[in-house]
């Protein structure tokens, strides 16, 4: 299954510049965790302060209240989404408490004749 989602940044340049920094070499037991729960691809695009996440599962592993869960007791994973929220900031579509919220898909060019 592929599932679009977004998130922001704080603006400033500084941070931003950071954040991508992290992103060009991310923890392993970070890219372990997403792996092992069934994500099989994931990209992150950035315009201004705004992310946006392409992510494709397995939809026989694949379960995202279990992969938080998992992620709540992993102690890396811990860390490394504290240290991410010191440069993301939720959109103001955002529910409280949480980080990156998936988006609506209102075209497929698939589906036009």
């Amino acid at each position: 299954m592929r599932y679009c989602l977004a998130l922001d940044l704080k603006d400033d340049p500084e941070l931003i510049s950071r954040y991508e920094v992290f992103h060009r070499d991310v923890w392993p037991e970070v890219v372990g965790h997403i792996r092992e729960h069934g994500v099989s691809s994931m990209e992150i695009y950035r315009l201004g302060t705004r992310l946006f996440m392409i992510m494709e599962t397995d939809d026989a592993v694949y379960d995202a209240d279990r992969m938080a869960q998992a992620a709540s007791s992993n102690p890396v994973v811990r860390q490394w989404e504290t240290l991410m929220w010191e440069f993301q900031a939720p959109t103001p579509w955002t529910p409280t408490g949480q980080k990156w919220v998936t988006m609506d898909r209102i075209f497929d060019l698939q589906q036009q004749r």
